[in-house]
Formats: structure tokens, sequence, C-alpha cells
């Protein structure tokens, strides 16, 4: 209960009750409220801003959390990275060269992913920088994957093609060649024997009797026959595919026809003497891309690397030309 408050008063001598107006009430109340606010307003502040309430150390612990999972998700994604960069060499210098592909350009591979806006709404943040960072290197290395997938279909399909690719380039010599000696001429400049000037030898000639088997070097189609007393005489050309054809010249007998499909081994012609020939022999070309190229190189199925460095040797000394 609040105490009665008493004033003196000089004129009569005696004590008055002071009686207090309901204005001055009112004025000491709000002075009182005002007063407790700006206290507890200035207690907020200091609060607020030199003490950490519990749920904001919560907070700040899951956020340093957060953080320390990203640090450790980019560390991931470099070892990631790391990976796909061999795997992307391997393909580009290994795989696509042994299928005779061309390598994916790194234009492709390195592709940019979405634009700007992709990533607008994960901006505004106190981390944004580390979230936005995080999601462009996950997608870029989604797309690299996308890119590196596709390719290994490519070459899941041409490694089923080289199979094939492999049984139709020839592979072997075209006749029974037990003695290397039996190869009286080879690829290159040699002595022409009607002209005895040099000229350009297009195969390798095969010295061998009349009659002897002509067989096929790698699986194909025959495209030309022809028989001739002129120029290569008796010819057979096979289409192997792949840009590879076969020309057998100076034959005596043809064993099979034209747009017949031939297997590797497989008989087609008897060595002859006709057309431009001084005995007779096997002319024996290959062809890629409709350029005569050196055919002791496709002899790899018939000889040892021994044998083939000999007659790599051989080929080198000059000789004579039978045709």
């Amino acid at each position: 209960m609040p105490k009665t408050k008493y004033k003196y008063n000089p004129r009569t001598l005696s004590y008055d009750k002071v009686k207090v107006s309901t204005k001055i009430w009112l004025i000491k109340i709000f002075s009182f409220l005002s007063t407790a606010l700006v206290f507890a307003g200035v207690v907020l502040v200091i609060a607020y801003n030199f003490f950490e309430s519990p749920r904001e150390k919560m907070q700040k612990r899951e956020i340093e959390q957060y953080q320390l999972q990203f640090s450790i998700l980019n560390d991931k994604f470099d070892n990631v990275s790391a990976v796909l960069d061999d795997i992307q060499n391997r393909d580009d210098n290994i795989y696509r060269v042994i299928f005779e592909a061309e390598p994916i350009p790194s234009s492709i591979r390195k592709a940019g992913y979405g634009g700007a806006n992709r990533y607008a709404k994960l901006d505004g943040y106190k981390n944004s920088d580390i979230i936005i960072e995080t999601t462009k290197r996950l997608d870029k290395i989604t797309s690299q994957l996308v890119t590196q997938s596709k390719s290994f279909d490519e070459v899941f399909k041409m490694a089923k093609n080289k199979v094939e690719m492999l049984s139709c380039i020839p592979a072997i010599q075209p006749v029974r060649n037990v003695d290397m000696k039996r190869i009286s001429s080879y690829y290159g400049y040699r002595t022409d024997p009607f002209y005895k000037v040099k000229k350009f030898h297009s195969g390798v000639d095969f010295s061998a009797p009349t009659g002897t088997e002509v067989y096929v070097t790698g699986n194909g189609v025959v495209k030309y026959i022809r028989k001739s007393r002129r120029g290569y005489g008796h010819v057979i050309i096979i289409d192997h595919g792949y840009g590879y054809h076969t020309l057998y010249a100076h034959l005596h007998e043809f064993k099979v026809k034209r747009g017949q499909k031939v297997k590797r081994g497989q008989l087609i012609a008897t060595v002859g003497n006709t057309g431009k020939s001084t005995a007779p022999h096997l002319h024996y070309e290959v062809q890629k891309d409709r350029k005569a190229i050196d055919p002791v190189h496709f002899f790899f199925n018939d000889l040892t690397p021994e044998e083939y460095e000999k007659m790599l040797d051989l080929s080198a000394l000059p000789s004579q030309s039978m045709d």
C-alpha cells in the first residue's frame, strides 16, 4: 500500500495530506514505462551485438559444419575431375587412336552448363559463393560425364566394327611363301626390265611357276576382273572396304567372278605370265584411299618380327621389277 505523504502548512501550523492528481500519476507511469523500454532496448542491443543466444550458437555450429562439408565435397570434386581427365585423355589418345577416330575437341568436353540465371536462386545469402561454385562444379562434371558416356558408346560401336575391319584389312601374303627369296621385286623405284630405266614399282612381285595358287589377303568383294595381253595382263581387284583395295596382276586363271564375296585365304586365281611380264609371277598391290602403299607392311600374319626386319632390309636393296 503506497505511503501517505504530508506537507507542512505554515499558515495553519499543521501537516496537510498531499493529494496526487490523476495527471501526475499518468506522467509518472509514462515516465516509468519509457525508462523501462529504453533500458530494455539497450539491453537487447547489447545482447544481440555482443552476446550469442543458444539458438544462434547452434545455428553457427550448423553453418560451420555445412562449410566443412562443402569443403570436403570440393576436395572430392577435385579427385573426380582428375580421374575424369585421365579417362578423357585415354579416350582421345588410346581408344580413339586404335579405332582411327578423331578425338573429341576440348571445346565440347569443357563446354559450360546452363547460364548465369541458372544460379540466381542461390544468390543473396551469406554463403552464396561457396554454394554457387560447388553447384557449378557439379554441373560441369555432370556435363563432361554425359559427353564421355556418349563417346564410350561410339567407341563400343567401333570396337564391334573393328572385328569386321580386322578381317577385311589385307594381312597375309597372296601366295604361300615359306622362302622370302620368292619375292623378286619390292615396292619403290626399280629398274624397268624392258626400258632399263628407274620407274616407280607400286607393288611386290612374287616369282612363282604358272598355276601357283593365289589367295585373297582379306575379306572383301571382287570389284574388277579383266583379261588383257597388255600392261598388267589378267587382273583381279578386291574391294575390302574401309578404303582398302588389293590388286592381283599377270594372272593365268580366274577362280572367282565379279561381285563375288571372298574371305581371307580363299583361292581366287593362279599365277601367270600375261601382259607386260618377263617371267611367271604375281604382281600384288595394296591401295588405301586409291593410293598404293607398301604391301610388306601387311604381311604381319605370315611373318615373325625377325622375318619382317629381314624383308625390310631386302626391300631396300636395288633390284629389277618383273613387269
